[in-house]
This record gives structure tokens, C-alpha cells and sequence, in this order.
């Protein structure tokens, strides 16, 4: 669409650049036959009074070239021609008569009855600019749209190979936790030694394996959405992440008084909910307070989620959400990025960073359809 919309501008510039081109030829056409007329009267030894007007006429063109020239092809004048350098002029002068005859038609000047004199002119330098000017435009245009273009691409390619090395590296993050736990309980039963909760607790890490699974599964295809009380799939994301969140940080949820119903993927949704909690905690540096709040205002319901963390500069309040944006050294910079497609893309919501105040506090909002 970019291409044709390309091509199109082009031959609109070439058409209207065509138009005003013949216009001016045109208007160079009648000055020169002005000009014409006025040399006869100033050559001829009858006119009579002031010729003043002609004269001035005469020298008022300085841009077109012109020969005067009579039916023998014998040079009277010469205009707005520069000869300098030039060895053989009468040679040079007779390829410009021929040059100007194959441009434009030849203007008749009388002299008498049984003579008469040609004008034979070209295009002046105005006119040479103006046809070759909108070429030089669509080749700039040309140059910047293909330098854009790779600039695009290139940015394109980049952008895919941190999403999928993020992706990788996500992977890896999201499995070591319940593997890691697994491979706990291997050396437990090789040492004969289990505790009376066992199957339990390793029941609890093969059903977080199996979350992980389908929520990997569903990146590039379209979630199955169910109508959910947004209260209880907060309840259950956040008492997960509170076993989780080490002692120096105090998870709160407030809940809404009653229920706030959404069509919901839980457990895309959990997911972001444990990517928001995981960077406050990240960006509280293990200490502080995260409080979620949900609350509804007509067909919208609003969960805040506020951190008492560094906080977040004006400029990359956007760019938190790109693929591969991170402040951390480690950080690979997905997680922000799949909770806004998993928000924005499937469940037809908004997140956003609401306000940031350096090391006082953070606020990420997302706001759901309310059924």
C-alpha cells in the first residue's frame, strides 16, 4: 500500500510539475515574440519617436537564450549566450540555432516586404531547473523511504530476536522454580526420607508445571475466555505470590465489596498479575510495601497495583511495555511486554503506568470489560 501510495504521489508530482512546465513555455513563448517585435522596431529605420519601451523591452531578457538569425541561417544577434571559451564560435552558434529550431517553433521578425529575419530560442535556466526539479525530489523521496525502510526492517529484526531470546529466557525463569523443587524431592527419595506432606507438595509443583505449559501454549493463539469473578482470580494470584515474595515485603489486596465480573483467560491473567508483583518487588529491591486495589466505575473495572519502589522517569512510562526494554543488568525485558499483549490484545483492556513518584511510589493500572 506504501509502494502504490509511493507511486501515485510521484506521477501526481510529475503531471502538475508537467502542467506548470508548459505554462511557463508558454509565457517564454509570448515574451519572446514581444521581444521579437520590439528588436524589428528598434532595427527598422522608419519607425519614428521614442523607442524607449522597445529598448527596454530588448534588455529585460536575461534568461532565455535566443539567435536572431535571417532565412539563411546567417547570425544578426545573439542573446543570453555564453561563448566564452569557446574556439569556433560560428560553429558553436550554428549547433544552437539547430538545437533551438528542434525545441521550439521560430518566430518571424519582417524587415520588408521581401525579407525577413528568424527568432530562434530555447528554455531558459528557470524552465531546465523546473523540468528536471521534481525528478531530483522523487529520488530523495526515493532514498529516504528506502532508508526508512531498512531502518524499519532492521528495527523490526531486532525487536523479534529480544522477544524470542526473552521468550527463552522466560521459559527457562518460569520452569526452574517447580524443577528445581522436584529435583528437591528426588534426592528425598533416594535418601528414603520424605515428609507426611510429600505427594502434596510435589502434586503442587507438577499442577505449576502444567500452568506454565498452557500459558506458553496460548502465546500466538487465541485464548478461551470464561466469565470470572476478577475478585477471587486476584485472591488466588496474589496469596501465591505472597508465600513467594520474601519477608521484607508486605503484599495487601483489598478487594471489591462485591463481585466484579470479566471474561477472563485465568491463567494469562494470573500471569501478568505475578509479572507486576515480581518488578515491584524487583524495583523495591526486596523491601516495601505492594497494595492492589480494584474498584468499578460503570462498564470499566480498575485494578491498581501501587509499589513503594524507585519509581519510574516520565520518558519510559511508554517504553516499559516494548520488548527488551529493562533497567535491571540481568533483566531480559519480557515480562511487561506479554502482560500488555495479554491485556490489550486478548482481553480487550488497557495497562498503564498511572503516576510514578521517585521512591515514594509506583501505580500500574489495568482496566477490564465488566460484564
Amino acid at each position: 500500500m506504501l509502494l502504490f501510495l509511493a507511486l501515485g504521489i510521484g506521477v501526481l508530482t510529475l503531471y502538475l510539475s508537467n502542467l506548470l512546465v508548459q505554462k511557463i513555455a508558454n509565457e517564454e513563448k509570448k515574451k519572446m515574440e514581444i521581444w521579437a517585435e520590439a528588436e524589428n522596431q528598434l532595427t527598422d529605420p522608419n519607425m519614428d519617436g521614442d523607442l524607449g519601451f522597445q529598448l527596454r523591452v530588448v534588455k529585460s531578457n536575461e534568461t532565455i537564450p535566443a539567435i536572431l538569425a535571417d532565412s539563411l541561417n546567417n547570425i544578426k544577434t545573439i542573446l543570453n549566450i555564453d561563448t566564452a571559451g569557446v574556439k569556433k564560435i560560428d560553429k558553436f552558434l550554428q549547433e544552437k540555432l539547430e538545437e533551438f529550431r528542434n525545441e521550439n517553433d521560430r518566430i518571424v521578425v519582417p524587415v520588408d516586404e521581401n525579407t525577413n529575419y528568424y527568432v530562434y530560442y530555447g528554455q531558459s535556466s528557470v524552465l531546465i531547473q523546473l523540468k528536471y526539479y521534481p525528478f531530483v525530489v522523487l529520488g530523495i523521496v526515493a532514498l529516504f523511504m528506502l532508508v526508512s525502510y531498512a531502518a524499519f526492517s532492521s528495527s523490526t529484526r531486532a525487536e523479534q530476536n529480544k522477544v524470542w531470546v526473552g521468550l527463552a529466557k522466560e521459559t527457562a525463569h518460569q520452569l526452574g522454580t517447580p524443577i528445581s523443587s522436584l529435583m528437591g524431592w528426588v534426592e528425598c527419595l533416594d535418601l528414603g526420607v520424605l515428609p507426611e506432606n510429600a505427594s502434596g507438595e510435589m502434586r503442587k509443583d507438577i499442577d505449576r508445571l502444567n500452568t506454565i505449559t498452557e500459558r506458553f501454549s496460548k502465546i500466538g493463539s487465541e485464548p478461551i475466555l470464561q466469565l470470572c469473578d476478577v475478585n477471587e482470580v486476584l485472591n488466588q494470584a496474589i496469596a501465591y505470590m505472597v508465600t513467594r515474595s520474601g519477608k521484607g515485603v508486605q503484599l495487601t489486596y483489598k478487594p471489591a465489596i462485591e463481585p466484579m465480573m470479566s471474561m477472563l483467560n485465568v491463567n494469562l491473567f494470573q500471569w501478568v498479575v505475578e509479572n507486576l508483583i515480581k518488578n515491584s518487588i524487583d524495583a523495591m529491591e526486596g523491601q516495601g510495601l505492594i497494595y492492589c486495589a480494584l474498584r468499578a466505575y460503570k462498564d470499566k473495572i480498575y485494578i491498581d497495583f501501587t509499589d513503594t519502589g524507585k519509581g519510574i522517569p516520565r520518558n519510559q512510562m511508554k517504553s516499559i511495555f516494548k520488548p527488551g526494554f529493562t533497567t535491571k543488568k540481568r533483566g531480559w525485558g519480557l515480562g511487561l511486554s506479554l502482560a500488555k499483549r495479554i491485556i490489550y490484545e486478548y482481553h480487550g483492556g488497557d495497562i498503564f503506568v498511572k503516576e510514578s513518584i521517585p521512591f515514594e511510589k509506583t501505580t500500574i493500572r489495568i482496566i477490564l470489560k465488566r460484564k
